[in-house]
């Protein structure tokens, strides 16, 4: 059976953040998965899990300047000595936090840089972060988010993870994949996870509806079929509920009572 992370950066978002670790273990949840920590001390969410009997499965290394629409460093030419800072200080977290993976964003494409230079500094600054994530004993992963929600995002289709992550050649990078964003970029999403899964590199993986990323029962995707391949291919990581709820997020969990056993 699937293991289950509650995303708090999109779920009980009807409560300040450090309620949302309660609310996620009342719920049965047993991990938990956020987009950034970098607002909290360390302990003070380090507290907050042990409080609540909670394990931090992931979380994303700083994206550079997020209000002002960076979304990651990581293929960004002149900015490798700062992507290098950010990552060190999500280490520091993951260590206090005692959490296995770390997400590494890949960044918006400049307009004015080609193709070619963005993935050279991308491979590169990879390959760093694999080995120095590697001496701490963590796992990274890359993720392929669609272009309606992010435009411009380098990352944004399976095939080009797969090709990053073998060109990096690193034994803890692996692909976060996301079945709302596969199926909005480019659908087929059985068949795509069944191929990250089979190369033996898939690190994570995140669920929601599509097309409005909403509760996973409902939109095009059939949840159920999903989470039973998992199973199939023996898949034994998490599933992050990354999902905007449509009411509150307690009345949105139907779904996922029968998988939980609450």
């Amino acid at each position: 059976m699937p293991k289950f992370a509650a995303n708090l950066s999109l779920l009980y978002t009807e409560l300040p953040f450090l309620q949302r670790f309660g609310a996620a273990a009342a719920d049965g949840f047993e991990a938990v998965e956020f987009l950034f920590p970098y607002e909290y001390p360390a302990a003070e969410l380090k507290q907050a899990l042990q409080t609540h009997g909670l394990r931090q499965v992931l979380f994303n290394a700083p994206p550079g300047h997020w209000s002002a629409g960076e979304r990651g460093l990581a293929c960004l030419p002149d900015r490798q000595e700062e992507f290098r800072a950010a990552l060190e200080q999500a280490l520091l977290y993951a260590s206090v936090l005692d959490c296995p993976r770390l997400h590494v964003m890949a960044g918006i494409a400049p307009q004015d840089a080609s193709p070619e230079v963005l993935y050279a500094v991308y491979v590169e600054n990879l390959r760093w972060a694999a080995k120095r994530a590697r001496e701490q004993g963590l796992q990274l992963s890359i993720e392929a988010i669609n272009q309606a929600d992010m435009p411009g995002y380098f990352l944004h289709q399976q095939a080009q993870a797969l090709d990053v992550v073998a060109a990096v050649g690193a034994p803890n990078l692996g692909v976060q994949f996301d079945v709302y964003h596969c199926q909005v970029s480019e659908g087929n999403v059985s068949r795509k996870l069944c191929e990250v899964m089979g190369r033996g590199l898939l690190g994570h993986v995140q669920i929601a509806g599509a097309p409005d990323r909403q509760e996973p029962d409902q939109g095009e995707l059939r949840v159920e079929v999903l989470l039973r391949l998992l199973d199939e291919l023996g898949y034994t990581g998490y599933v992050g509920c990354e999902y905007r709820p449509r009411a509150g997020t307690r009345e949105g969990l139907a779904w996922l009572r029968p998988w939980l056993k609450i």
